[in-house]
């Protein structure tokens, strides 16, 4: 959506609500239910999809404060676009500290409102001048990326085969870049230790690939880079996490179909062609990995994955991958491959995984 139809809704917003108010009537806070029970999975479209289920806002005097935050949070916006300015999540915490009796006593209030208005609006929060704080990932290997100067208007280019011995960090927006490579594959890891050593070694260069670190769950900018980088230059996705349900079902999942609470924009900010080539069970078993013992917190995120989450309700191959996890007790970390020698993920264990794509999980 462009930012005169961003503008052009948030119009039509107060415009209602002014009008119900004038007619003596309650006005409504109407958006898309943001969880994982809201949402379908079809593996032919690849990603995380609404249902119908909504949650509706009634303005009362008990909630005439959420509303008035609401109104503030979306005016702020307004004045963002306006300005062609921008704001960080905690940036626009501490300015509804001028808000009077509508200012947020912690953050976590002012996302969930932000959030709520990015739904309501059917946009993403950087369409609403909104920016995270995090870095969005970073990139090295075989990629020239093309921005674009921000005083001139003129192409930059960027080589990331030319970053020495750090990475191109991928910008909050990306919509307007562009790429240009000749690279085979993209792939994608968990850990910035892991990145370092690949980048370090040029593993890059030896197989003719692009990549990416993601550190922890992905950013939806990276998310985002790597879709657009994958759709226009054609190239399959590989993800390699730790062994463990987090970096399965937090991270992989959350870059291949999306989640629950971004369900409104699961379209554009996921990876529907990725591949999982991360550790497994049965790489646990066969390399002899160093383990930890599985948490309270792993079980309880395996249980609600086979229960509730509707992508592993669609292969089979991620519930026996639970299931095995679970019954070894186990879990391991990509690093533990070190045991082997430190340069083992790249002499032995990442080419034998790309040779072997049975042993790859959807």
């Amino acid at each position: 959506m462009s930012s005169r139809n961003v503008l052009s809704e948030m119009k039509d917003l107060a415009k209602d609500m002014y009008t119900k108010i004038t007619k003596k009537k309650q006005p409504v806070l109407k958006s898309p239910l943001r969880s994982l029970s809201n949402v379908k999975y079809d593996p032919k479209d690849g990603y995380f999809e609404l249902m119908g289920k909504t949650k509706e806002r009634t303005m009362t005097a008990a909630t005439v404060k959420t509303f008035a935050q609401t109104l503030r949070m979306v005016a702020l916006s307004k004045q963002l676009i306006e300005t062609d300015d921008i704001a960080t999540k905690r940036e626009a915490y501490y300015v509804s500290k001028n808000w009077d009796d509508a200012r947020f006593k912690e953050q976590p209030e002012s996302d969930t409102v932000m959030d709520d208005v990015e739904a309501m609006m059917h946009v993403n929060r950087e369409q609403l001048g909104f920016i995270p704080e995090e870095k969005g990932g970073e990139i090295a290997g075989q990629l020239v990326v093309v921005d674009k100067d921000a005083d001139t208007g003129k192409p930059v280019k960027i080589d990331c085969t030319k970053m020495g011995s750090g990475a191109y960090s991928v910008p909050t927006s990306v919509e307007d870049l562009k790429f240009e490579t000749k690279a085979k594959f993209i792939l994608a890891i968990e850990t910035a230790g892991m990145f370092q050593r690949l980048v370090k070694h040029k593993y890059w260069k030896r197989v003719n690939c692009i990549l990416v670190s993601m550190g922890g769950v992905p950013t939806r900018a990276c998310r985002r880079f790597i879709r657009r980088l994958s759709d226009e230059r054609n190239l399959p996705v590989y993800v390699f996490t730790d062994g463990d349900p987090y970096g399965w079902m937090n991270i992989y999942r959350t870059l291949k179909v999306g989640s629950g609470n971004a369900a409104h924009l699961n379209e554009f900010f996921c990876v529907p062609n990725a591949k999982f080539i991360g550790i497994t069970a049965k790489d646990i078993t066969d390399y002899k990995l160093p383990t930890h013992p599985l948490k309270e917190v792993d079980i309880k995120r395996v249980k609600d994955a086979v229960k509730n989450d509707p992508f592993v309700a669609n292969h089979k191959e991620w519930q026996k991958a639970l299931k095995d996890l679970v019954t070894l007790k186990k879990r391991a970390e990509q690093q533990a491959l070190a045991k082997h020698g430190l340069n083992f993920v790249m002499s032995d264990y990442l080419p034998k995984k790309m040779k072997d794509p049975k042993s790859w999980l959807p």
